[in-house]
């Protein structure tokens, strides 16, 4: 968290910096003197929305401080002023100071203080933010009231729902926290490599940096045998000596890569088992009826998925507008299969759905959101089957802008099960003897559709990055096969259009009929990741408009210009960095990246809980039969919004680790060959090389470049040698060798057998005045550059 300067302390009534006992009390906190209907100034301003972050909207700043008229224009003026110069920031429809927590946060609680009470932090933060603060954890409603219900007994490894407040006591963490909802109780099992002591007992070795080695007795390792992971429980905790465990189950060989992603599973605390009355709930699920839907049957949707695809949730047509009101437009109908009929609210599905949060994919696995009985049966689209949709028919000019849409609940029958190879391949003149028949009366007219609808994206510019997804093939045995970049086709392009706009259609269906729902939301780059990103592309010679009013299109015409140099892999890492992450919310700020102002998840409801809300939305706001969404869950949209935008985090977190694991397992057995690769990222400590061949990141310490001294240019994101002028800068092509490989930290160590290379003259210069500057400094203080940093 952000801290306000020593000197303020008294007239904003904020700690800064260590202030002992004597200095707090020496201190007290002035009351906040509010003027009603003076402009406040903006140290008022920034104390208020520290003290009162549910009210820090600019409507509620403009309400607590009675502002109208001129007034409230000099107040928007001033935030605009306090955001330019970083001292506020914008989430969603609210104002944070950087760094503080939002009004409702998710956090995990991992320590006590010294009385005893629970201490918890954000279960997400930004690594450029520093240590994620502390919060205090509040286990009874403030000052003795009683609250609409009892507040949740949360204990230590819990990760619970809170509302944050500012702490009151500035001697303690700079927050407190009252518990909303406990979202996951704490295991009392942990994970580990089992290895084998003297007198048959055991020792297990943690898969976490800042896990504790324990002892395991003779007599509770169970089946385990050497190199196996294992789940375990403390059995014993004594005052000396490492803590005593118990095997409660063997996961498999460590050398194993299918026990890989089970480490991401157990680190992130994803839930991998579905309960009895979860699984028993499924299985007494039956076909739905036809009460409340059209029959579609006829209308031959088909499905386009992956090769491999196990459940199919959402088919398309396609066919030419016969309205004469209409020449040359189209009819779109994205189908999506109707999870919210079997999945209704506060059941055992629905709460192991909200629990999850989302399905989680690996290489070697799926953790699905729901049972295989709904997912891949009941509501999987399957070829020739009866099955219910909620389906969204779109009307499009021929310009591609979207002149209707209608909701409707059906039941449909898929015409086709087809592959994005196999559709592909039919449209370029390899129809095979599925895709023959279809290709003029089905395939045809979707790819036409597509070239329509495809007419408005290229009006509406979203934002395009070129970042290659890499795809791990497994052998038969779950070891590493391959790394490749899964090829890009129209077909591909052609269904995320499809989606794209049927998510469009539930946003502005669900506004229009007032309905409250969770939105995707991505917020705009911040003034300050702008700024570092004008600060490279200004070194290449592209320049970027300052100002808060930064489009998706202003990004694509930066990409543009690098498209085709050396610079176009670096310009897009650095574009794709300078992205704030896409959130869900009930509150609407757009999606910048799609450049779309309404956008809602409605698409994959078998694997997002969001698109199910929707759904459900779609269902009770349009009277469409049975599922809807009830009060309950209208009244906890904030929750939901939070707990899914970080279990989304965790799944990619644990997906991330895992493929790093994957690859750091597959090339441990390969120290000491060179590799080419590409530096990916530059550090002061020293630089992160890719291997775009295995889909992997490694790391080059700074101290084992040469003996220069090597010198952090941020702006031109370099390292440049002080004496040499010779560096490595962000995307430069280099050979590296394996020095170390740790799979189960999915980390790799690399040493750089490439020269560096001359930096630009810009960089020289920048350096010049920098070794000036140090030749002063030291001559100043009598030393010489450190020998271990060269």
């Amino acid at each position: 968290m952000s801290r306000i300067p020593r000197e303020r302390t008294k007239t904003l009534g904020k700690r800064s910096g260590k202030l002992g006992r004597a200095s707090r009390e020496a201190a007290p906190v002035e009351p906040l003197n509010i003027v009603h209907g003076a402009l406040p100034s903006r140290e008022v301003i920034l104390r208020f929305i520290a003290e009162h972050p549910q009210k820090a909207s600019k409507r509620e700043l403009a309400k607590a401080f009675g502002l109208k008229g001129d007034s409230r224009v000099e107040l928007k003026h001033m935030l605009r002023g306090l955001e330019q110069e970083g001292m506020l920031q914008k989430t969603r429809k609210s104002l944070i100071r950087p760094g503080a927590l939002p009004p409702v946060t998710v956090l995990d609680i991992t320590t006590r203080d010294k009385d005893g009470e629970l201490i918890g932090r954000p279960a997400e933060w930004p690594e450029d933010q520093g240590v994620a603060p502390a919060v205090a954890i509040r286990q009874t409603s403030p000052a003795g009231r009683q609250g609409k219900g009892k507040t949740p007994v949360a204990g230590m490894g819990d990760r619970v729902v809170a509302k944050i407040f500012p702490a009151a006591d500035r001697g303690g963490p700079a927050y407190t926290a009252r518990i909303i909802k406990i979202i996951d109780k704490r295991r009392g099992a942990t994970m580990g490599v089992f290895r084998t002591a003297p007198g048959g007992a055991g020792r297990l070795l943690p898969i976490e940096r800042r896990g504790e080695e324990m002892l395991i007795d003779p007599d509770y390792t169970g089946d385990a045998k050497d190199g196996d992971l294992v789940e375990v429980e403390i059995a014993r905790l004594g005052r000396f000596g490492l803590p005593r465990a118990k095997v409660l189950s063997v996961v498999g060989s460590v050398a194993s890569e299918k026990a890989i992603s089970m480490i991401a599973i157990h680190a992130h605390g994803i839930p991998h088992v579905f309960p009895q009355p979860v699984i028993d709930e499924a299985l007494a699920a039956r076909p739905a009826t036809m009460s409340h839907r059209e029959d579609w049957r006829d209308v031959p949707l088909i499905t386009i998925d992956p090769a491999d695809a196990k459940d199919h949730d959402d088919a398309v047509y396609a066919e030419e507008d016969p309205s004469p009101d209409n020449p040359g437009g189209v009819i779109i109908t994205v189908a999506i299969a109707d999870v919210s009929y079997y999945v209704r609210s506060n059941s055992a599905l629905d709460r192991e759905a909200l629990k999850r949060g989302n399905s989680v994919y690996f290489p070697d696995r799926v953790v699905p959101m729901l049972p295989e009985r709904i997912s891949n049966d009941l509501c999987s689209l399957k070829e020739g089957v009866d099955r219910p949709a909620l389906a969204v028919r779109m009307v499009f000019s021929k310009e591609g802008r979207k002149a209707g849409h209608t909701f409707h609940r059906i039941m449909m029958k898929s015409a086709a099960k087809l592959s994005y190879s196999n559709a592909q391949a039919a449209i370029d003149g390899k129809p095979d003897d599925k895709t023959g028949p279809m290709l003029e009366p089905i395939l045809k007219p979707l790819w036409h559709a597509y070239e329509v609808i495809k007419r408005g994206r290229e009006r509406r510019q979203p934002l395009e990055l070129d970042m290659p997804e890499r795809k791990i093939l497994l052998k038969p045995d779950g070891t590493v096969d391959r790394v490749f970049v899964p090829p890009r086709l129209d077909a591909h392009k052609l269904i995320e259009e499809m989606m794209i706009q049927a998510n469009v259609c539930a946003a502005e269906t669900l506004e229009k009929k007032r309905q409250v729902l969770i939105y995707r939301v991505h917020d705009g780059p911040t003034l300050a990741k702008q700024e570092i990103l004008r600060q490279f592309l200004a070194t290449l010679g592209i320049s970027l408009a300052k100002g808060g009013n930064v489009r998706a299109n202003s990004f694509n015409g930066i990409l543009a210009k690098a498209e085709n140099t050396p610079h176009q892999t670096m310009v897009n890492e650095m574009v794709l960095r300078s992205q704030s992450q896409a959130i869900y919310s009930p509150e609407n700020i757009g999606h910048f990246g799609l450049n779309l102002m309404k956008y809602a998840h409605f698409t994959s409801p078998i694997r997002r809980y969001a698109d199910l809300i929707v759904h459900r939305a779609l269902v009770g706001s349009l009277g469409l039969g049975e599922g809807g969404i009830t009060p309950e869950e209208e009244a906890a949209l904030d929750d939901i919004a939070a707990e899914i935008s970080t279990f989304e985090r965790r799944a990619m977190a644990a997906e991330r680790e895992t493929v790093d694991r994957l690859v750091a397992h597959h090339l441990s057995t390969r120290v000491g060959e060179e590799f080419k690769g590409r530096v990916s990222g530059v550090t002061k400590s020293g630089l992160f090389v890719a291997l775009p061949d295995y889909g992997a990141d490694g790391f080059v310490p700074i101290s084992t470049l040469g003996t220069d001294y090597f010198i952090y240019d941020e702006a031109h994101q370099a390292l440049s040698g002080e004496r040499t002028g010779l560096g490595y800068r962000l995307g430069d092509d280099v050979t590296v060798k394996l020095a170390e490989a740790i799979p189960l930290a999915g980390a790799l160590r690399f040493e750089m057998i490439s020269e560096g290379r001359n930096m630009p003259t810009a960089v020289r210069s920048f350096h010049k005045a920098g070794r000036r500057d140090n030749r002063q400094a030291r001559k100043a203080a009598g030393t010489r550059p450190p020998r271990g940093r060269r």
